[in-house]
Order: C-alpha cells, then sequence, then structure tokens
C-alpha cells in the first residue's frame, strides 16, 4: 500500500474581490485516479481547487482555492506521503495587484499585468526526499510529445501524462506517459475511469516501493 498524495482541479487567481482567473479543469480525471488508487489498496488524499464533482468518500480531501494554497497544503502532506499524482491545473499565471472590493465597470479599456504563479509540481520536486516519486500530467494543444519531455526533466518528475484540450470537462481522455530519457512508456485512451486504472497499474508496476529517479 502507498500513501498517494493527489492534486486535483484549478485554482484561482482574483483580480480583485469579486473576480477571479480560472480555468476549465473539472476534477474528474483526480476523482477517477483516486477511485482507482483505493481500489488498489492505496491510500489516498487530494488537495483540490473548487469543483462541483464529488470526490470518493473514502479519500481525505483538502480543500484550497489559489495556487499558493495548494502549494502550502501540499508541502504540509509530502512529508507523510510515498508519491505524488500531480493531475491539478493550477493557475499559471496571477495578477500582480489584487484590487480591494470590486473594480467599478468605467465602459474604458481596463488592462491587468500578470505574473507567474509557484511552480508546484517543481517546488514539490525539489522538496521531494529519497524514494518519493512524482508523476505529473501535462496538457499539450496536439499532444505535443517535445514539450511534455521537456518539463518532465525540468520539473524533475519520474513519468508525465501528456493529454490534450478536449479532456477538459469531458469523461473521456486520451494520454501518452513519458519517462525523462523520452522514452513513452505507454498510452491509453477511454473513459477517464477506465484510463485512470491503466494508470494507477502503471505506476504501481514502475514505481512501487523503490522507485527510479
Amino acid at each position: 500500500m502507498a500513501r498517494m498524495l493527489l492534486t486535483a482541479g484549478p485554482t484561482r487567481a482574483y483580480v480583485d474581490d469579486v473576480r477571479f482567473l480560472s480555468n476549465a479543469s473539472s476534477g474528474r480525471m483526480a476523482s477517477a485516479l483516486a477511485s482507482a488508487a483505493l481500489a488498489a489498496g492505496h491510500e489516498v488524499t487530494i488537495v483540490s481547487g473548487p469543483v462541483s464533482i464529488r470526490y470518493p468518500a473514502k479519500a481525505r480531501v483538502v480543500p484550497v482555492v489559489t495556487t499558493a494554497e495548494m502549494l502550502a497544503a501540499c508541502l504540509e502532506l509530502l512529508p507523510r506521503s510515498d508519491g505524488v499524482i500531480a493531475a491539478a491545473a493550477p493557475c499559471d499565471f496571477q495578477p500582480a495587484h489584487r484590487a480591494a472590493g470590486k473594480i467599478p465597470r468605467s465602459g474604458t479599456r481596463l488592462t491587468l499585468e500578470l505574473e507567474p504563479t509557484v511552480d508546484v509540481v517543481a517546488t514539490l520536486a525539489r522538496r521531494a526526499r529519497e524514494g518519493q516519486w512524482l508523476v505529473a500530467f501535462a496538457l499539450e494543444v496536439g499532444g505535443d510529445p517535445a514539450r511534455a519531455v521537456a518539463k518532465v526533466v525540468a520539473k524533475r518528475c519520474n513519468l508525465i501524462v501528456c493529454n490534450d484540450l478536449p479532456a477538459l470537462e469531458a469523461t473521456r481522455t486520451a494520454v501518452a506517459v513519458y519517462e525523462p530519457s523520452g522514452q513513452c512508456v505507454g498510452s491509453r485512451n477511454g473513459t477517464k475511469r477506465a484510463v485512470a486504472r491503466w494508470l494507477i497499474g502503471l505506476i504501481d508496476s514502475r514505481l512501487g516501493p523503490s522507485p527510479r529517479r
């Protein structure tokens, strides 16, 4: 049995106290992964941004809103985890300045200055202890493997799961899994539940108790 930490859903980057930037991540893939991991006998904790779905009852769920909150929660849980599956889609950018209250509509153009948010996956990889594994997701338009492989190397992950735009808010997905060498170790398409069962099996077989890092 492994203690798995999953990240899930989107995060929000607030423009003011009313409006925010976010994305269309639904949390369905993470929910399917949690169900598959629990069925395989693993212990699951999910750090999730705001979603409308329900996660499996046997999983512990830690709700967060912002990317910084997601990272903070994961860093607190990381020492007690054997590995991380980063299926969330945290905001990559946030307004450089958050306005108080509500910015009034003026009828003129409003320009937002954006700055990068903290990289959750890269930070967790730097903090991971010897023996912990990390599997990340990368949404690449057209499923570009070159960008996925560049990310698995830069973020120091064990594996990266590449998917494409049609997976957003859908019940089906298509994925290809790459290791840092650039080799594709497998691909699947189907319902997110079926793909999740395959992914958990792949993670168990390749990363198990003695992961290659």
